[in-house]
């Protein structure tokens, strides 16, 4: 120990030689070529840590800070840019023996695919996903499963102006704010073509959570503009895929979907664009995912939802709207169903109480803003600081929402499996409490027939 204080005494004398020579001037680690600050070293000093030890904190920030896994057990890595070669995903922590070929994810990459009606963006992209590893006949191995989606209508002359230009609202500037170079061609990573991955990797979570647990999530467009479905519009209970899928804006109620389009439309022949909500149900959670404090159920998922590109609101159960409300108003009471099942009578909560499902009905709305590049001339700057106008060309959709049903379902899924793996681990590795606890997955199972109806 005294050996180990005398080497970290030795860290900050060496840091603070250099500084006195420039004070802005940062120790360099040789061995993992990171930068050590003096805070960092007097921290190392007071540990009585060595420098091997802060190479390993400093790589594990660094892995932490590049963004591009999501989750902890189910684990998802997206790849690829907007133009690049292709796109795709990788997924580790699956569970073996789970049933999968690519046409389960085809489905969901269809909802979502470019060019599929006259309010989406016309590039042209079959987005045909291919298996390269993780599955041997038609199953899971436990081992990571990549994905891969192909790129095949690029146009980057597009964009040729945006290489100068940054797009107002638009994640250029940012980009070259953080990183100094970017893709311009498509946005790179900005662009929802990163969000292939997380859809692949969401039907594979919505497979997992429908054959464990008989979860089902859903969504569906519940506002366009000034186009808003009325509360209660529709009847989370029973509502199914094929009514989100009845028409192009996926709202399942056809005469204000009728209006959505229209609105669409106004601003589409004008190069504008316009945002909206999507809502999204999740039903027949599992009691019990999430944790208290910093991993709240509902933190994770709004963290997850928030990562979606033109996000810009979360709300869960009564949302801002609980706010107008007294305790009593708001309260869920609790009651016994007719099978013996604690439930709730009303859903303020939406669904989650003290950051753990409750078993009913998740229900969530997510905003999307306008999307940013429009071809209606917009004052920005050029990248060496020059004030100019900017039309940008290239194709993008005039709202996002209408993909973005497929985009928010595979968000939710994530975070449900992800919880459920983690839920197991922790809560099911001792015996339950038969009076609290369920060993059945289902938040609400059916009654069981009496044993002699087996007779």
């Amino acid at each position: 120990m005294a050996a180990m204080m005398q080497m970290g005494s030795s860290i900050l004398a060496q840091c603070s030689s250099s500084e006195a020579g420039n004070q802005n001037r940062s120790q360099t680690d040789g061995a993992a070529g990171l930068r050590v600050s003096r805070l960092e070293c007097a921290r190392l000093s007071a540990s009585g840590r060595h420098s091997t030890s802060r190479s390993s904190s400093h790589r594990r920030l660094v892995r932490a800070g590049v963004g591009n896994t999501f989750g902890n057990l189910f684990r998802v890595t997206t790849f690829g840019e907007s133009h690049g070669g292709g796109v795709g995903c990788v997924i580790d922590g699956c569970p073996p023996r789970l049933n999968l070929t690519e046409e389960d994810m085809q489905e969901d990459l269809d909802r979502r695919r470019p060019g599929q009606s006259r309010i989406t963006t016309p590039r042209k992209e079959t987005d045909t996903c291919k298996i390269l590893s993780g599955v041997a006949q038609g199953m899971t191995l436990g081992t990571p499963i990549a994905v891969l989606v192909p790129n095949t209508d690029q146009r980057g002359g597009d964009y040729s102006e945006m290489a100068l230009a940054y797009r107002p609202s638009h994640a250029d500037a940012t980009y070259d704010f953080k990183y100094g170079i970017r893709a311009v061609q498509g946005g790179g990573r900005s662009s929802a073509r990163e969000t292939i991955g997380r859809v692949a990797a969401g039907a594979i979570a919505k497979k997992l959570l429908k054959q464990q647990c008989g979860t089902e999530v859903l969504a569906y467009v519940s506002r366009v503009h000034q186009v808003e479905l009325p509360e209660g519009a529709i009847d989370h209970d029973n509502l199914t895929l094929e009514q989100v899928e009845s028409n192009i804006v996926r709202c399942p109620d056809q005469d204000m979907a009728e209006k959505m389009i229209a609105a669409i439309d106004a601003v589409r022949v004008r190069g504008d664009s316009v945002g909206g909500v999507v809502t999204c149900i999740a039903r027949n959670v599992p009691r019990g995912l999430g944790t208290p404090v910093f991993d709240k159920l509902e933190a994770e998922l709004a963290k997850a939802l928030m990562s979606l590109p033109a996000t810009k609101g979360f709300e869960i159960g009564s949302g801002f709207e609980g706010t107008k409300m007294t305790g009593s108003e708001h309260n869920d009471e609790f009651y016994i169903d007719e099978i013996g099942n604690v439930r709730t009578r009303t859903n303020r909560s939406g669904g989650i109480q003290g950051g753990i499902s409750n078993g009913e009905t998740i229900v969530m709305r997510i905003a999307f803003k306008p999307t940013s590049t429009i071809t209606k001339f917009q004052k920005t700057v050029t990248r060496d600081r020059q004030e100019t106008e900017l039309r940008a060309r290239g194709r993008h959709d005039p709202c996002v929402v209408p993909r973005a049903v497929p985009m928010v379902e595979a968000m939710v899924a994530l975070v449900l499996a992800d919880q459920l793996l983690q839920n197991y681990a922790q809560c099911q590795f001792l015996p339950l409490d038969p009076v609290l606890q369920s060993s059945k997955l289902a938040a609400n199972p059916p009654e069981e027939e009496p044993a002699a109806a087996h007779a």
